[in-house]
């Protein structure tokens, strides 16, 4: 059966979609649901349990606080409370942690470590999922049970001021509320200020039961700022102010009411020590909670140290403080400290509801539940409680009743801190079968796809399936029998749930039969390429061209790069693959480079003119008529003979020496940002250089760095495009000493710090004009098109003007590594890719690798929490969504960007040069 490239092309995508959707659904499993309660009607609280007598007791408690106030703080690491700066800058609040009524707890948030599912969990109890980061950018309305819907419908009358995520998740449950921007992440001051001037006005206010305050601030300083900012300190300063106001507050209309509030001071996910979140690091993942109410009685010299707890447990202390149901997707367990000051009876029935809902939840998403652990010991403390309920109704006051309780108390907490760790697990738990379908489909196609580029690049461009022949026909039943009956063997064994198995036998016989043909495709490809011997040829066009180590490296480095990924130790640390690759890269050239200006083939001393011919023209080298190598075949190693003797000293040494400089650039450039998540906490010269201390030393480097990427872009660039480059880098460096990140010569402070919006649009103008200018001598040249000289120079203003916005967005730290990303690509220019002669596919692969490396050379890591958010607001006054998005994006991922945009200069100008 023939096919055509593009008809082949077409359905290797296809295949390869649904291959990596299926690993993606086994690789990010849906989250445990109830479905016993949904968003307008809830199941009737369970009874207590009883042993022969009835109790009385089959509705909810009464709420234990009148008030409620939720301060929170976003990105308020653990630390910052407990820390040493805690001590210094939250005075109050410490007062507070070590002698006043308080519980004090480090909570701990699961990934990812962003606002949106943070707020989810905090309120619903569950653990969201990866797909919420995407969600976190437009929130969606909650229909999930949670603690905010519960106290609407039981008449809880709710106010709420800050993050407008809140808004956009529980639309029309708050009485009143005034939302503001979350992105906007240069804003540090309004942004907290329009939250606390409504406080005076509504504490004293008796119409409201909850009120709920997220400020933004201390998490926007960090993302522009980091965690050791002065500013820090400040800010920390003022949320204490703040603290000790509202708790004043509560205090004073305690003393007319009588009754109880409860203030709780918390954060939603902490912060890195480069100033993001997003993954699962320490100082992301811990957080201050602390829970403050006069109910919390504390004897003289009661050292209470904060104890570590899960985030999710809030939802379920929330809704039992304000007499609510917990709700029904949350995983977390009472935090018991806020209830121990309450009779041994009530603490039990707190206990047991808490317990009957996780149990519940188990049941309905464990197939196996009656064989978990926390089921067993939940069931064994029911049945104790039952007997303690029965002695207590006879008003046996004695020492086995308090023994009795005790026992049932400390069997209860156990039950729940063993449900919990089972229903968390579940939500961690990979579908493995899932997984491996999905992975054997996609790596199916990919070899299919490898073992066809000959056929698919020859004149033709068809490829010969052998889909009808006997032999493909016995292997594919064969295959397929074999691969249905492991599918039923596992679906019938499995005790947890499976995507895969939960299809139809339909779908997944299709999917069978689809794996199984591809099989036989792939074996079927492989017998005929051994058969033709076609295994080492590089182009069918040439029948002696050959692969030559560089291209073997190319092929096998790309290869190992894909597999890796197979591994999450090789996804978290992929910027120690791509280290490896260019550096055995550039001795792959300096090996290649070397012996082509020395030794011919058969490794004998040969003088050669090719180096040369190569940095004046690239035209073909003429063969010499005393050498007697083979200079015709065009994709051998040693393309044609060469001589150094005739360059000149510079040009000679700068081609021996390019490879070593490139080496030698990329190992500076791994001291300047560690990353990844083994070792990104250990100290490199970017710390050192963001320090307050050494400012004097970033402002020389960085005016130094922009003074290198002018030389170094300005070369080709028209005369306009040159004004306008110095212009708009000379605006860079204003813009960064406007917001204090560098200094000028005259400047011995930074005290004058603004958002720098005029020097940012300043630079944006000139980025503007610079891409004009090379996209309309683009639409010239097609007008014109004998001009190439046209075409050439509109590419590489387009690329220097993305130079210069990516200076722009880049830390002052950064700078260099823009720096050394142009000079690397103009010594790969000048003095190894024209000389060698590289084809097309070749340095594509090498802008490739380079542009990945650079990638991370940048800081940048495959989590969340290396994605500057800050860079998406240079030049904006107000939060806007699409510039925001791109600036951000293009901050990330300038490096294969500009990368990539080298290669299509390149490739244009050395197409046209070309005889």
């Amino acid at each position: 059966m023939r096919l055509g490239s593009g008809t082949f092309a077409a359905c290797c995508v296809v295949i390869q979609v649904l291959g990596v959707a299926l690993f993606l659904r086994g690789f990010f499993p849906a989250p445990v649901r109830s479905s016993s309660r949904t968003e307008h009607q809830a199941e009737p609280p369970a009874p207590e349990p009883s042993a022969g007598d009835r109790s009385n007791w089959t509705k909810l408690p009464p709420p234990l606080f009148r008030k409620v106030v939720i301060m929170l703080i976003d990105g308020l690491r653990d630390d910052f409370v407990f820390g040493s700066k805690g001590v210094k800058f939250m005075p109050y609040t410490t007062y507070l942690v070590e002698k006043g009524a308080s519980h004090s707890f480090v909570a701990e948030a699961k990934l990812p470590t962003v606002t949106m599912p943070r707020i989810k969990a905090l309120m619903t109890g569950s653990l969201p999922g990866f797909i919420d980061v995407v969600r976190n950018l437009n929130s969606p309305a909650l229909v999930e049970d949670n603690v905010i819907t519960q106290a609407k419908a039981a008449g809880k009358r709710i106010i709420f001021y800050g993050d407008e995520t809140w808004v956009k998740l529980f639309p029309k449950h708050f009485v009143e509320y005034d939302g503001t921007t979350s992105f906007f992440v240069s804003d540090y001051t309004e942004v907290d200020d329009n939250v606390t001037r409504h406080l005076d006005k509504v504490l004293k206010r008796g119409d409201w039961d909850v009120l709920i305050l997220h400020y933004l601030g201390l998490d926007h300083i960090g993302h522009v700022s980091g965690p050791s900012s002065p500013l820090i300190g400040h800010k920390l300063r003022e949320m204490d102010s703040i603290l000790m106001k509202i708790h004043t507050s509560l205090l004073s209309e305690e003393r007319e009411t009588l009754v109880p509030n409860l203030l709780v001071l918390c954060g939603d996910h902490g912060m890195s020590e480069a100033g993001g979140h997003g993954a699962s690091s320490v100082e992301e993942l811990n957080t201050a909670l602390i829970l403050i109410s006069s109910a919390f009685e504390r004897k003289p010299g009661d050292i209470r140290r904060p104890k570590h707890v899960q985030q999710t447990d809030l939802a379920a202390t929330l809704a039992i403080g304000l007499g609510l149901p917990i709700p029904g997707n949350s995983v977390g367990s009472l935090l018991f400290p806020t209830v121990e000051g309450r009779p041994v009876r009530e603490q039990l029935r707190f206990l047991h509801l808490n317990a009957v809902q996780l149990s519940k939840l188990l049941q309905e998403n464990v197939p196996s539940y009656t064989k978990e652990p926390g089921f067993e010991q939940f069931k064994m403390s029911e049945r104790l409680h039952g007997n303690w309920i029965r002695l207590y109704l006879e008003e046996n006051n004695s020492e086995v009743l308090f023994n009795l309780g005790a026992k049932v108390r400390r069997q209860y907490l156990e039950a729940l801190r063993t449900l919990s760790l089972s229903l968390s697990r579940q939500v961690a738990q990979y579908d493995i079968y899932s997984m491996l379908v999905g992975t054997v489909m996609v790596l199916e196609v990919l070899v299919l796809l490898l073992i066809s580029i000959p056929q698919a690049l020859s004149s033709k461009a068809e490829l010969e399936v052998p889909l009808w022949s006997p032999v493909f026909s016995l292997l594919f039943y064969l295959v397929f029998l074999v691969l249905s009956a492991l599918h039923v063997i596992v679906c019938t064994s499995a005790e947890s749930s499976c995507y895969f198995c939960g299809l139809s036998w339909l779908t997944a016989g299709g999917v069978m039969a689809l794996i199984s043909a591809l099989l036989c495709a792939v074996v079927s490809a492989l017998a005929k390429v051994f058969a033709d011997g076609r295994l080492l040829r590089k182009n069918p066009a040439h029948p002696k061209a050959r692969w030559s180590e560089l291209d073997v490296l190319i092929l096998l480095g790309t290869l190992g790069h894909v597999l890796s990924l197979g591994a999450s130790s090789f996804v978290e640390e992929e910027h120690q693959t791509w280290y490896f690759l260019i550096n055995t890269l550039c001795l792959a050239l300096c090996h290649e480079l070397y012996r082509n200006c020395f030794l011919r083939d058969d490794c004998e001393p040969q003088p050669c003119s090719h180096v040369e011919q190569g940095l004046v023209s690239s035209e073909p080298a003429l063969s010499d008529g005393n050498i007697h190598c083979n200079v015709s075949e065009p994709h051998r190693v040693s393309k044609s003979p060469t001589s150094l003797d005739t360059l000149r000293g510079y040009e000679k040494w700068m081609v021996l020496a390019s490879p070593w400089v490139i080496l030698t650039c990329c190992r500076l450039l791994r001291s300047l940002n560690q990353t990844g998540v083994q070792w990104a906490h250990r100290p490199d010269l970017g710390h050192w250089l963001t320090s307050s201390d050494h400012k004097a030393e970033l402002s020389v480097l960085a005016a130094l760095s922009l003074l290198m990427i002018f030389v170094l872009v300005q070369r080709r660039c028209s005369l306009t495009s040159k004004v306008a480059m110095a212009l708009g880098l000379l605006g860079v460096y204003c813009y960064r000493a406007a917001i204090g990140n560098v200094l000028f010569p005259w400047q011995r402070d930074s005290k004058d710090i603004s958002k720098g919006v005029i020097e940012a649009r300043f630079v944006h103008v000139f980025v503007l004009g610079i891409l004009f200018t090379g996209t309309k001598d683009l639409l010239k040249s097609q007008v014109i098109a004998a001009d190439f000289t046209i075409k050439t120079v509109g590419l590489w203003e387009i690329y220097s003007g993305l130079v210069l916005l990516a200076a722009l967005l880049f830390r002052p730290h950064n700078l260099p590594v823009l720096v050394l990303s142009l000079l690397i690509q103009t010594l790969m220019t000048k003095f190894i890719w024209k000389p060698l002669r590289h084809d097309a596919a070749e340095i594509t692969i090498m802008h490739y690798w380079f542009g990945q490396a650079f990638f991370y050379f940048q800081g940048n890591s495959n989590n969340i929490a290396t994605v500057d958010v800050s860079a998406g607001f240079v030049g904006l006054d107000t939060y806007m969504e699409v510039p925001a998005a791109f600036l951000t994006a293009f901050a990330t991922f300038a490096g294969p960007v500009l990368w990539a945009s080298h290669l299509v200069s390149f490739l244009s100008t050395e197409t046209h040069r070309k005889p």
